[in-house]
This record gives structure tokens, C-alpha cells and sequence, in this order.
């Protein structure tokens, strides 16, 4: 009988580790996979909010090709991970260096470059606004100088300009803090070694810290480029729902959101955007790995 028993159990033990792991399955499967599927199944049909939709293959992608607020919209998101990722790959590991040091203080500067961070994105968007709006506190301290006001938030080049620089202040604190954890494993004594050999803290940077971390700086390169591809909140807050002058700051997150909701939303146009934007992040991924892969060989 004991040995049923105990035979038994073993039956059912390979279930167990299931059993264990089907909360969180059915929380992804309703959150992500379901939602996933039914993006890319609405991209091939003509569905709108009310209306189920039929099948019509790949006329949305077609339409694609011909819609310029698509390539606007392209463009305006190539444009923000171009001015955003190197900016998040060099200026947070400065900042790191700077915060690395044990001396007294530091911990209060530590805590106040990463509250940005944990800060409301919209809270965020609404004081940036209030610094760039035409009658903001910059544009108040310009006029002062006699430099005359400028556009921050009319013109479109500044727009995007504006809206870049809010990404980049408020990601840095959560970049820095990458940064900190890959730089206290590189050993010291590499660092004592260098500036024995008469190297400056310059050259200990560029031979010494920079090989050390530049796993890190691939793995901070693609988070940021996906983040900065589907940029969509920074945008929308300083541009409004418009996407700026004549639309000409409108990303295609933003275009997503402009052509699928309301009660004529076209879904099936707006998730072959999506479709689009998910092939574009993962190559975005590829090409990353591809290139560190590069590097090591």
C-alpha cells in the first residue's frame, strides 16, 4: 500500500509545478496573448468599434503606403530614437560615475535624479508645458534677457526638440541606476592598474570603464530604442491630441490612438499600425544584439 501511495504521488507530482504557474499563465494569456492575436487577426479585416468587420487580406498595410500621416508619423518616431537613445546611452553612465563616489551628501543627489523618475508622466507633461508654453517661465527669463520669445511648443522642430528632452530628463535617473549596479562590478583593481601605467581618468574611461559595461550600455541602447519608438505620452502632453502644427509631430503610437478609439474608430487600420510598430521594435531589438554580437566576435 505504501508503495501505491508513494507511486501516486509521483503521478501527480509533474502537475504540480502547472498548477503553481497557472495564475499568472491566465494573466498573460488575457492581458497579453489574447490581445496580441486579436491586434494582428483585426489587422487583415475592415473592423470598426461597432461594426465586426470583414476579411479584405492585406488592403490596411496597402493603404499603409499611401497614407502620409503614416509616414509622418514614421519619420517623427526614427527622428526620436535617433535624438533620444544616444543621449540615454552616454548621459546616464556620466551620471553614474558622478553618483558611484562615497562621499557625504551623495545619497540626497542619488534620490533627486531618480524622482523624475517615479514622478506622473503627466504631471511631468503639464510642468514642462508650463516652462515652455509661450508665456512660461522660459520663455519670461528670454524676454528678460532681450532675446525675444521662442516657440516651444508652435513650431514643430522645437516641439519634438521639447518633447525629446523631457524623455531624456525623465529617464535618466532609471538608467543611472543600471549603470550603478554594472559599475560596482568592475574590479578596482583594473582601474588602479591603469592610472599606474599613467593613464588619465579620461583614458581609465574610455579603456577601462567603457569595455566593462558595454553589455549594459547595449542592453540601456535597446530598452531605449523601443521606448523611444513608441514614444507617445511626452508628445501628446506638449502637442495635444492634434500632434502639433498641422500634425507634424504626430508619432505613430499617437496615430494608433487618433484612428482606432472613438465610436468610428477604425481598429482594423489601427492595429496594422500596431503591426507594424511591433515589427519595427523587434527589428529595432535585433539589430542591437546583432551589433554587440559583432563586437564580440
Amino acid at each position: 500500500m505504501a508503495l501505491s501511495g508513494t507511486s501516486r504521488v509521483r503521478r501527480q507530482l509533474p502537475t504540480s509545478p502547472w498548477l503553481f504557474a497557472a495564475p499568472g499563465l491566465l494573466v498573460i494569456s488575457a492581458f497579453v496573448l489574447y490581445p496580441f492575436v486579436s491586434t494582428v487577426v483585426n489587422s487583415f479585416t475592415d473592423r470598426r468599434t461597432l461594426i465586426p468587420g470583414r476579411f479584405v487580406g492585406l488592403a490596411n498595410f496597402r493603404e499603409l503606403l499611401h497614407d502620409d500621416m503614416f509616414w509622418t508619423g514614421l519619420r517623427n518616431s526614427t527622428l526620436y530614437v535617433l535624438g533620444v537613445v544616444p543621449l540615454l546611452v552616454v548621459l546616464p553612465l556620466l551620471l553614474a560615475l558622478l553618483v558611484q563616489k562615497n562621499i557625504p551628501g551623495i545619497a540626497f543627489f542619488r534620490s533627486a535624479f531618480y524622482t523624475p523618475v517615479v514622478a506622473s508622466i503627466v504631471v511631468v507633461g503639464l510642468i514642462w508645458v508650463w516652462l515652455l508654453d509661450e508665456r512660461g517661465l522660459v520663455n519670461s527669463l528670454l524676454e528678460t534677457v532681450g532675446v525675444g520669445r521662442v516657440g516651444f511648443l508652435s513650431d514643430q522642430w522645437l516641439l519634438l526638440l521639447s518633447a525629446m528632452a523631457v524623455t531624456v530628463w525623465k529617464g535618466l535617473g532609471y538608467y543611472m541606476i543600471i549603470y550603478l549596479a554594472a559599475l560596482g562590478n568592475v574590479p578596482r583593481e583594473l582601474h588602479e592598474a591603469a592610472a599606474v601605467d599613467g593613464a588619465g581618468a579620461v583614458r581609465r574611461f574610455l579603456t577601462v570603464t567603457v569595455p566593462a559595461v558595454r553589455s549594459t550600455m547595449v542592453l540601456v541602447g535597446a530598452l531605449s530604442s523601443v521606448a523611444a519608438f513608441k514614444v507617445f505620452s511626452e508628445v501628446y502632453l506638449l502637442a495635444g491630441p492634434s500632434g502639433g502644427p498641422a500634425g507634424e509631430d504626430t508619432t505613430l503610437v499617437m496615430l494608433v490612438q487618433r484612428t482606432g478609439t472613438g465610436l468610428s474608430g477604425r481598429v482594423g487600420y489601427a492595429s496594422a499600425l500596431s503591426v507594424v510598430v511591433f515589427v519595427v521594435t523587434v527589428a529595432l531589438m535585433l539589430l542591437v544584439l546583432r551589433a554587440d554580437r559583432k563586437e564580440d566576435a
